[in-house]
């Protein structure tokens, strides 16, 4: 299941964002009307409506939402979207388009699709054959190979010797740098990296020498 925090500043907006989203199956973990409250570090995606934003020419929300996790624009002003997609965005959308639209851009976003205004028409999702394990920090590569062991999220935290939460939001992290949407297509992304590490006969820092890492 698909999980999304959602920030519109307007509340009848808003309450219409969740109704569609939960009705499609998508958890709405978080619902704000405001920047400054608190984001949910569980979510799969942020869906961000420009109007929420101190200003439109402030778009450091959604560079921070970008940086663990893949972001969905609402706007009505095709000509910006460059703005958002340098901002960190995965992806804009007009907030006049129907909820279908609206649901099928947040499963693209969380599969790796980008999506853009003026080519939306429910593109595929995007098929990772190799993982750009050059993007990841050192201690995303030591989860992403624990990932690829198996381990659950709790084994992870024991044997890196960091919580819980802290595995959850490097997760988050490598799930949004690499373009995978779900568990499956995330183990795969780690068994993928695994491989390509031991062809290329890179030490693999994931097991017990990554335990003692800080």
């Amino acid at each position: 299941m698909i999980r999304i925090d959602v920030l519109a500043s307007s509340p009848i907006f808003l309450v219409g964002l969740v109704h569609t989203l939960t009705d499609a199956g998508i958890k709405v973990v978080a619902a704000r009307t405001s920047p400054d409250e608190e984001p949910s570090w569980l979510a799969d995606a942020v869906l961000i409506d420009v109007d929420a934003l101190p200003s439109h020419s402030d778009l450091d929300p959604i560079t921070e939402a970008a940086r663990s996790t893949a972001v969905l624009v609402l706007h009505d002003a095709p000509a910006e979207a460059a703005a958002f997609f340098r901002a960190g965005a995965s992806g804009v959308i007009s907030r006049r388009e129907s909820g279908e639209r609206i649901v099928r851009a947040v499963r693209a976003i969380t599969s790796g699709t980008r999506v853009c205004p003026e080519e939306w028409n429910g593109p595929p999702a995007v098929e990772r054959t190799e993982l750009p394990d050059h993007h990841l920090s050192e201690r995303e590569e030591q989860v992403l190979g624990q990932i690829s062991r198996g381990l659950t999220h709790g084994q992870i935290a024991t044997r890196l010797g960091i919580s819980p939460h802290t595995v959850d939001t490097y997760v988050k992290r490598i799930r949004a740098k690499l373009g995978v949407g779900n568990k499956a297509e995330l183990t795969r992304a780690a068994l993928l990296g695994r491989a390509a590490r031991e062809a290329r006969g890179r030490p693999d820092t994931s097991g017990s020498s990554a335990e003692s890492a800080a």
